[in-house]
């Protein structure tokens, strides 16, 4: 078996072929894919070739990892669970390019285990569920914040939930005019804002001195969540020190999150309307990946592989 892949062949030099997956095995499922989202997170470092030295990094490579389709095959252990709707969070199926990450892809092969039912009425925004079960994880680790610095997806995803989850609404700093009409609770430029006194502030721009921005705000004992991913950080210490600050870092999202985040959308207290503001078809992968990250306009870029 085959499948039309986008392949980063190198930092900043992408295309789109076919590429030989991997057997099926017992408990794998193959998945149609319908849509594929571009992270303007992980994928940008892949994208630039800042990214760090995972295990399983490497070009080339197939990003993605978030994707929708519906399962068309299964081996033997999976077969009931042919024609789900299911949200992928990457892939490792190909003979020829590292599936670090691996979704973006027309078909790919991985275990039954990893892919998550979805409700087929989300359409393209199924794709954001990666992205809404990270936001939720910063929440479980850090609590409700009273400031999100960034009004990007995942910021605005991070308001929806505390909101969700009975909190009250946080104020946000957004440097971008354009990112803060909309929103239904207060989105700001920090340069509006004289308040040092918040008691947790989540970080969802990936600014790598946000550190030094975030520590001058805080009240004393206050905590600053990392939600976004980051190249490299640095601080000066003696802000710090005087507010005895406190640090946490989200890693990535776990089970517990996707299934909170999943009753959260169900039960309609989120929804994730409004959020992807670019498509393109797969077959303009080459425009849309640099587009994605360096328009400022494009909140969200899409792939829709229903032509491929």
């Amino acid at each position: 078996m085959d499948a039309v892949a986008v392949i980063l062949e190198a930092p900043e030099r992408l295309s789109l072929r076919t590429l030989a997956l991997t057997p099926m095995a017992d408990g794998h499922v193959c998945v149609e894919i319908d849509w594929s989202g571009i992270s303007s997170g992980t994928e940008k470092l892949l994208w630039t070739g800042r990214m760090p030295d995972f295990p399983g990094m490497g070009y080339p490579l197939v990003p993605g990892y978030e994707s929708v389709g519906r399962i068309v095959d299964a081996g033997r252990d999976a077969r009931s669970r042919i024609g789900e709707w299911v949200f992928v969070p990457g892939a490792n199926c190909y003979r020829d390019a590292h599936g670090l990450f691996g979704g973006s892809a027309r078909r790919v092969i991985l275990a039954g285990a990893r892919v998550v039912p979805i409700d087929a009425g989300l359409g393209r925004d199924g794709v954001l569920l990666a992205l809404a079960a990270t936001a939720h994880h910063a929440i479980a680790i850090g609590g409700v914040p009273d400031l999100i610095v960034g009004h990007g997806v995942v910021g605005r995803l991070i308001a929806r939930i505390a909101i969700a989850l009975g909190g009250s609404a946080p104020t946000v700093w957004e440097c971008n005019p354009a990112r803060r009409d909309g929103a239904g609770y207060a989105v700001i430029d920090p340069a509006d804002d004289d308040r040092r006194d918040y008691a947790a502030i989540c970080d969802a721009s990936g600014s790598g001195d946000i550190l030094d921005t975030a520590f001058a705000r805080l009240a004393k004992g206050g905590q600053v969540v990392l939600a976004g991913f980051y190249d490299r950080l640095s601080f000066a210490f003696p802000t710090a020190f005087m507010r005895e600050a406190r640090l946490r870092i989200a890693a990535e999202f776990t089970p517990a999150d996707i299934a909170a985040t999943l009753g959260l959308i169900d039960t309609g207290l989120l929804e994730l309307d409004g959020l992807i503001s670019h498509a393109r078809p797969a077959a303009q992968a080459a425009d849309a990946y640099p587009q994605a990250f360096t328009d400022p306009a494009c909140l969200k870029m899409v792939l829709d592989w229903s032509a491929v």
